[in-house]
């Protein structure tokens, strides 16, 4: 198996009442709440987290982006993958990724992918995904109904831009360039691996992947026994295609804390794990959809999709105001496995069989926990629990990652970290 270690960002100082007072962490949300000295901290704290779990052996680092929200502040995960390039030297570089249908024209995708495989030494995963109703529709302003054909369009042409040797005209149903000529190109050839992230709903997507060997992430909140039903249903296209069962064809996202014990894990994570569902999953459900965003098919197959999930199955979490008690739902449920490494080995040993995901992304850092909790996290987990399923899966090809070009030489020095100054800095001369 490959882990990554995945960051969504969030804001880390939501008030107490902020669901009494706001009726949604994205789109609208009161931009009063945001302080920039937080986030300065906040974002350099988050970079250092990044790259200590390069320093631990995760295979991948990843970012992702989203608009108007303060559930991940990353509307461009570009600028964190640049910085990433530069101070780390061997995990790849996992961009989940760049909500295409947003880019006008969608050359300047493949320009700023190319320069971040060539600054990483060809460690670059490119990551395509249709983006969220709260980001494409309510805060971008894209039409939900040909939203689904503009990203096939975009994603058409960054692959071929990538690959045609000479200049080319392309005349899309959306886009139209005389001349599509970028520099630079990428160091992988014939192009980066190229990654599908979704919230299982479109069974379009998944045949999508299939016919360009695309590998497909389902990035879920609500745990791996939620995710049976849409997993099963993407291996069983697979089957209908006659495409094979690997599972590094898929990836999947899991919450994780590892702790001595089980019943230390609620101590130490339940604070951090209901700040992020009961705050930055409060999502107002107009937002979480819009007609045509989700296809006809999707709907009869009865998959529902990830931020449709959270807008209505989390309100009864939300009102609970036992922590014990939605302690214990989130985690009875499987949205966050936590406990003893044998507890935390144990769980996503069966999330990797019943899945079959030979890729599995790590939220290690969730809500606002801190920094150091997040350290002690992310070392655990490197050391006493991914020794152990490191051979699952050891009999099949990984066919989606990064294999050649510079990414064992020396990219960067990376300086060292100097926490007293919210990042990594170095100390100002006196």
């Amino acid at each position: 198996m490959k882990f990554h270690w995945f960051h969504l960002m969030s804001y880390p100082d939501l008030p107490d009442d902020f669901r009494e007072k706001n009726r949604s962490v994205w789109v609208d949300v009161d931009p009063n709440l945001y302080d920039p000295e937080v986030g300065h901290h906040a974002y350099n704290e988050y970079l250092d987290e990044l790259e200590y779990a390069g320093q631990m052996g995760f295979d991948g680092i990843c970012v992702n982006e989203h608009h108007q929200n303060a559930y991940g502040l990353m509307p461009s995960p570009n600028l964190m993958a640049a910085t990433l390039a530069r101070r780390t030297t061997e995990p790849k570089i996992v961009v989940m990724g760049n909500s295409v249908a947003l880019y006008n024209p969608p050359t300047r995708i493949a320009e700023e992918f190319a320069m971040l495989d060539c600054l990483s030494g060809g460690r670059l995963v490119a990551g395509f995904p249709v983006g969220t109703p709260m980001d494409t529709i309510f805060s971008y302003g894209e039409p939900p109904a040909t939203l689904r054909e503009k990203y096939r369009e975009g994603v058409e042409l960054i692959l071929r831009a990538w690959q045609e040797p000479e200049p080319f005209a392309f005349n899309g149903k959306y886009t139209q360039l005389r001349y599509v000529n970028p520099w630079p190109r990428p160091l992988q050839k014939p192009h980066p691996p190229v990654w599908i992230p979704g919230g299982g709903a479109s069974v379009e997507t998944w045949r999508w992947c299939g016919e360009h060997n695309f590998l497909y992430a389902y990035l879920s909140y609500f745990g791996y026994e939620a995710a049976v039903k849409s997993m099963d249903a993407y291996w069983e296209t697979m089957a209908e295609m006659n495409i094979d069962q690997n599972p590094y064809r898929a990836g999947f996202l899991q919450f994780v804390g590892v702790a001595d014990t089980d019943a230390e894990a609620e101590k130490l994570y339940a604070e951090p794990a209901l700040y992020f569902y009961n705050r930055c999953l409060h999502w107002y459900p107009g937002f979480t959809s819009a007609a045509g965003y989700m296809s006809v098919e999707s709907m009869r197959k009865g998959i529902k999709s990830q931020v449709a999930q959270a807008g209505s199955a989390l309100s009864s979490i939300g009102q609970v105001t036992s922590t014990e008690t939605s302690w214990k739902e989130i985690v009875d449920k499987s949205y966050v496995i936590c406990g003893s490494p044998d507890t935390v080995v144990e769980r996503l040993e069966d999330l990797a069989t019943r899945l079959n995901v030979g890729h599995l992304m790590l939220l290690l850092q969730f809500g606002n926990m801190g920094k150091e909790l997040t350290m002690q996290n992310t070392h655990r987990f490197a050391t006493e629990v991914m020794p152990k399923l490191r051979d699952k899966f050891g009999d099949h090809v990984d066919h989606w990652w990064p294999s050649s070009g510079l990414a064992n030489e020396k990219t960067a020095q990376p300086a060292p970290i100097n926490s007293e100054l919210g990042g990594n800095s170095q100390p100002t001369p006196d």
